[in-house]
């Protein structure tokens, strides 16, 4: 006996001739014709689904390796009056606990997967009086359903609106990018000691779409825009410009990119709080650790949450560096220590010997806190918190090392220099042998001059004395 589901019933076929199922490899023979395949099985039972809500029930039932209500009725009430035959299944899991609730001897081979593969493909000649369009039409409807199941779709849960979202913010900053570079450059033609008073970019975006001609900064109000001290700077450069006269057409054009500069920057700051927010609604933990921006960068190298999950802690610490890694290992170098982690906040403040130690702590840390957003089914940031905590306090000990002072001894904390080992090789020293007297070496005409220079000093010296 197996178990055959299909979109609007349960069929239970029952084989007839065990001899042909031996031979695997030649079974597909078998069912190649109806009238074939009505010699191997045949018909044991039939039970219809009510509608599609029911069959859909059944359909998750088997695909997570369930026994539904449906099934459970079916085999207690028809295999179990057969119970010395055996059950085949085409899921071993399912076979498990079908044998473990209802006793029944099941079994999974490459026998019953063929077997399966063939009732399917001639289940139209098993089953009489299904016209073949609708079998298709509720197939389908069924397929739809089940589809639509698997994604388990939740509006919350979706990160591919975060791979989207910092994809999108990535190119904007881009964008931004060249846009301001040809504003300034554009407008600095004009008034080239703008670009030098005014630094934010965006400040002087809307500077210039305010004022527009340089002329007009004198009779111009831009309080709102720079403080009072920059504003009068501003006037003052004005009116000693040394920038070229522009026509009207061209201030326009400049305007209208400032204005384009201006939208895109709203237009980012909406995109991050949204990316943000989604962020602490998927992976409140991961971004705890890491910030959104690092943790949506990590998310969307991986491809999703789930993908992500299943990467080691070394794994997430070098995602992002991946060609630096190869290229280390291709040429027998230091690997890399860090990938996209290095930009998170912890990292970046550590100092240039321990970030390193701290990337990989953090790191080790960010897997648990992915696993947990991405299997876990609570929503708190707690464990990122506990985990944040404690790579801080591992950081300030970093820091703090060499410098503080065991209590009680004064003496510093022990070091650990590298060990070298010195190895002193002696020479033999062949004078020591020799029992002729050691011969005087001949002395240089100066040493001569200068030791007869003292004689006669000292003996000018005596002579004065003795007067």
């Amino acid at each position: 006996n197996c178990v055959v589901f299909c979109c609007v019933w349960f069929f239970l076929p029952q084989v007839l001739n065990e001899k042909k199922l031996q031979e695997v490899d030649s079974l597909w023979k078998e069912f190649e014709t109806p009238e074939k395949a009505n010699k191997i099985v045949k018909l044991k039972h039939f039970e219809k689904f009510q509608d599609t809500t029911e069959a859909l029930a059944a359909s998750t039932a088997l695909v997570e390796g369930k026994l539904s209500k449906n099934l459970k009725k079916i085999l207690k009430k028809i295999v179990a009056k057969d119970a010395h035959e055996q059950l085949a299944v085409a899921d071993a899991k399912l076979g498990g606990v079908i044998k473990d609730k209802l006793n029944l001897s099941c079994i999974h081979s490459p026998m019953v997967t063929e077997l399966m593969r063939g009732i399917r493909s001639q289940i139209e000649g098993l089953i009489t009086g299904l016209p073949s369009r609708e079998m298709a039409a509720m197939c389908l409807g069924l397929a739809h359903s089940l589809s639509r199941y698997k994604l388990k779709f939740s509006p919350d849960k979706v990160d591919t609106m975060i791979i989207q979202a910092i994809s999108l913010l990535d190119d904007l900053d881009k964008e931004l990018n060249n846009y301001i570079m040809r504003c300034r450059e554009w407008y600095g033609w004009h008034f080239p000691e703008l670009g030098k008073i005014i630094t934010d970019n965006l400040t002087y975006c809307k500077c210039v779409r305010k004022v527009g001609d340089r002329t007009n900064f004198a009779s111009s109000d831009v309080s709102d825009i720079l403080p009072e001290e920059i504003e009068e700077d501003v006037k003052a450069a004005a009116e000693i410009s040394m920038g070229t006269e522009v026509s009207e057409e061209d201030i326009n054009n400049i305007i209208h990119l400032c204005d384009q500069v201006i939208e895109i920057s709203e237009y980012r700051t909406q995109l991050y709080d949204y990316l943000k927010n989604r962020m602490m609604a998927i992976a409140p933990n991961l971004t705890i650790m890491v910030g959104e921006l690092v943790g949506a960068r990590l998310i969307a190298h991986a491809g999703s949450l789930l993908n992500l999950a299943k990467h080691p802690a070394s794994t997430v610490q070098l995602l992002g560096a991946e060609k630096a890694l190869f290229r280390a290992l291709k040429t027998k170098r230091d690997t890399p220590k860090f990938g996209l982690i290095y930009h998170a906040s912890l990292v970046g403040q550590t100092n240039t010997k321990n970030k390193g130690k701290i990337s990989r702590m953090l790191a080790a840390k960010t897997a648990l806190t992915i696993r947990y957003d991405a299997l876990g089914e609570d929503t708190n940031a707690e464990m990122g918190a506990e985990n944040r905590l404690k790579v801080e306090t591992r950081l300030r000990h970093l820091e703090e090392r060499g410098l503080r002072r065991i209590s009680g001894t004064g003496r510093a904390l022990a070091r650990t220099d590298k060990y070298q080992n010195k190895s002193e090789v002696k020479i033999f020293d062949p004078s020591g042998d020799s029992t002729l007297p050691a011969v005087s070496k001949k002395r240089k005409i100066q040493e001569v001059e200068e030791q007869d220079a003292e004689v006669a000093v000292k003996a000018k010296k005596f002579k004065a004395e003795m007067k």
